[in-house]
């Protein structure tokens, strides 16, 4: 394998490019016509349009990034993560086609990247689950629809099978509430994946959102690395992720990993993955979400604990190295990292984005603990057509506490113009008691909203 296009755009394109440096590989960038002079194209060896802003049109196009794989001659393509990343038809034709998928096979991505299948196969492998509905058939009904969530429980979550990032979510407390909700996620869900595909699940409102990043080095072999705390959401969206999670309740922390690790083993994942976890803030008791088939957004956290590149290991795996002696059998987690993403959206308007033109961004330097994971500069345009992300900082510690006043630090030393941003927020969050106890559950910025919103914090614009 000497080159790899990247099907994706921002950060993360720019994150497969540097891992694609590192290991001597050509990188192939693909673009649409908003992103014509993004960063990602700017760092890539060679890039290729891909067709027009919106996303069906373009990122999520496999025959226009199949057709810019052959052009370029390259021999494997890496989805990154949203678009066609969990998609097993994409991944089918990527192998079809004759070339190599940074990723798991198209049958695990279609067995685990679909919500409620993967409940099912976590069922089978001993995996607590939440009472849940089961894919929702496009013709159900409304009387059945409403037995089916009085079945489940409000409140509840619909949720779409094939989505992630919040995408497709919606929270549902009374019966009458969830014709509209579930035509609304499916309306969401066909947009941002092509999937119209829905379900039901149990809410647990005081809870902790914690998932494991699993490696797949062999059919039956999977490592287990410590877990991150992702609780603070809004919109369902993780905002501030961090590892390892803190006070857990005795025995959680090794039962999360093990679980993780065993449904992993029993459905032969090969590569990297996450299992996702609800964990009840009152019992300790955990119950499988779902399965994210990909590298996910809040992967810098667990490489800054464990010193080791997950994009690279996936680079290395897909070219046909033998990753068991690369990967220790239980990696540890040595001191503490979290991550915070910034933004262009307006917090005291319900986080709706502000699209506009970056007049000035500047940002600290990656020296010292802190890491900066970017896909944008001054005088570029964050656009209406892609998720708003402008940065992520992820600051490392001995403790949990050096972490968390150095990402503190480099969020005070941050200054953006032109749109505006969540650093006030991320500030606010990083300050307030709760989160600096380590006992935030996924409803703290729906419940402390207005006074996270009130913080005067200096240096901040």
């Amino acid at each position: 394998m000497k080159s790899v296009l990247i099907a994706n755009r921002g950060e993360i394109a720019c994150r497969i490019v540097r891992a694609c440096r590192d290991l001597g590989l050509r990188s192939v960038a693909v673009y649409s016509d908003a992103d014509r002079n993004a960063l990602h194209v700017e760092l890539a060896d060679e890039a290729v349009r891909i067709g027009p802003p919106p996303a069906r049109q373009s990122y999520l196009n496999a025959d226009a990034l199949l057709e810019a794989a052959r052009a370029t001659g390259a021999m494997a393509i890496h989805p990154g993560y949203g678009f066609l990343s969990e998609s097993s038809a994409f991944a089918r034709r990527v192998v079809e086609a004759g070339l190599l998928f940074v990723g798991p096979t198209h049958t695990i991505i279609a067995e685990m990247g679909d919500k409620g299948r993967a409940r099912a196969r976590a069922d089978d492998a001993g995996v607590p689950v939440l009472p849940g509905s089961g894919r929702l058939s496009q013709d159900i009904g409304v009387d059945l629809l409403c037995r089916r969530g009085a079945g489940v429980g409000f409140p509840l979550l619909v949720k779409a099978t094939g989505g992630g990032g919040g995408i497709g979510m919606r929270r549902v407390d009374t019966e009458a509430d969830l014709p509209a909700a579930v035509e609304r996620a499916r309306e969401q869900a066909v947009r941002s994946f092509s999937d119209d595909g829905v379900y039901l699940e149990h809410f647990v409102a005081a809870a902790r959102h914690v998932e494991v990043q699993v490696f797949g080095i062999a059919p039956g072999r999977a490592v287990a690395f410590p877990e991150r705390d992702c609780s603070v959401q809004r919109r369902f969206q993780k905002v501030i992720e961090e590892s390892p999670a803190v006070n857990l309740p005795d025995g959680v922390s090794s039962g999360l990993r093990s679980a993780a690790a065993r449904l992993a083993e029993r459905v032969g994942y090969l590569g990297a993955g996450t299992v996702e976890f609800i964990v009840d803030a009152a019992t300790g008791g955990f119950y499988f979400l779902e399965m994210n088939t990909r590298i996910q957004v809040e992967h810098p956290v667990t490489e800054m604990v464990t010193g080791l590149d997950l994009v690279a290991l996936q680079l290395r795996q897909t070219a046909g190295e033998d990753l068991s002696a690369a990967i220790p059998n239980a990696p540890q987690a040595v001191g503490h990292a979290i991550e915070a993403r910034i933004y262009a959206e307006a917090p005291d308007r319900g986080f709706l984005p502000t699209p506009g033109r970056l007049a000035r961004l500047d940002l600290p330097a990656s020296e010292g603990g802190l890491r900066i994971d970017i896909g944008v500069r001054a005088g570029d345009e964050i656009t209406p057509f892609y998720d708003p992300m402008i940065a992520k900082v992820i600051a490392w510690g001995s403790d949990r506490d050096t972490a968390r006043r150095r990402l503190d630090a480099a969020l005070a030393a941050t200054c953006i113009d032109g749109v505006g941003c969540n650093l006030a927020f991320l500030r606010s969050v990083l300050a307030h008691e709760e989160f600096r106890a380590g006992t935030t559950t996924t409803d703290f910025v729906s419940r402390q909203g207005t006074a996270l919103l009130a913080a005067p914090l200096a240096n901040v614009r």
